[in-house]
């Protein structure tokens, strides 16, 4: 079964992750973070995306970990000292900003995964080919090329254990010396392989016409209609309430509390329900095959 979500347009579901990932560096606030958070998680599981979530989440720690770990060994500013480390002050301010941008890059990473799923790679090209042809192209080419290698080392690895060839096994300088082996293979097998699209579509005339066609046509009906406008309206009340200085978290040169009024809740409403439109979208269409079935 197909996320409802990727009935949308193409370009509404674009605008909602380009609008995502510039709300996820610019509202730091811890609400509107956790938010976002909790969001793009349910988002990644009705999208079916949970299995790359858990093969995936090793990385998502260990990165998200070494942001939280480096500010406040490296950062120093702050009034407000918790402890000292040698010579050097752990302060409360760098370690509360380290978790913000450890958070903040979790969404980050998060969202990638639905973007996968949602708008696919035909998906994508009907969107900027016309404009920007070469470049869409090579952004696809890009963005499918750290899964491909992914999976062709994996490939590799099977076949070169049976002639005894393990990076994984063995001394320090065998390891090297087959890691070595299996990269080079990869690298010229890729190499190798591009060249062979290259030369194939410039047999096809990639590039020569002035307008690029598409096979598949999406016409905007009055759903896709009232989604685009709903987003478009709660991402601009979104901007404006940051504008205003709602969602925002100042930690230095002086820490201050994040301050919750009236105004701030309005805004508030507004990013939830802009977080939350492709969540009911998918929501409704699971609930509506359930009371169907």
């Amino acid at each position: 079964m197909k996320p409802e979500f990727e009935r949308i347009h193409p370009f509404s579901c674009f605008y909602f992750y380009g609008s995502y990932l510039l709300f996820s560096m610019l509202f730091l606030h811890p609400l509107f973070l956790l938010t976002s958070f909790v969001g793009v998680i349910v988002l990644t599981l009705l999208h079916g995306a949970g299995q790359q979530l858990k093969s995936s989440l090793p990385f998502y720690l260990f990165m998200g970990g070494m942001i939280a770990i480096m500010n406040p060994l490296f950062n120093h500013r702050g009034l407000h000292i918790l402890f000292y480390m040698g010579d050097q002050p752990i302060t409360l301010e760098a370690v509360l900003y380290g978790l913000i941008m450890m958070f903040s890059i979790w969404c980050i990473f998060l969202v990638f995964l639905s973007f996968n799923v949602i708008l696919s790679a035909g998906r994508f090209l009907y969107l900027f080919s016309r404009l920007f042809q070469k470049g869409a192209l090579l952004i696809m080419l890009a963005i499918r090329f750290v899964p491909l290698l992914k999976r062709r080392l994996g490939q590799l690895m099977t076949v070169q254990k049976t002639r005894g060839i393990n990076p994984l096994e063995g001394s320090l300088s065998k390891r090297l010396k087959d890691g070595m082996t299996i990269l080079q293979v990869l690298v010229t097998w890729s190499l190798e392989e591009a060249f062979q699209t290259a030369e194939s579509m410039t047999a096809r005339g990639f590039g020569a016409s002035p307008q690029r066609s598409s096979y598949v046509r999406y016409r905007w009906n009055r759903e896709n209609r009232i989604v685009l406008l709903f987003l478009i309206v709660t991402s601009i009340g979104c901007l404006v309430g940051w504008t205003k200085g709602v969602g925002t978290f100042v930690v230095y040169p002086v820490m201050k509390t994040p301050s919750w009024t009236p105004e701030t809740g309005v805004y508030y409403i507004c990013y939830l329900l802009f977080i939350l439109t492709p969540i009911f979208i998918e929501g409704r269409e699971k609930l509506k095959w359930r009371l169907l079935k």
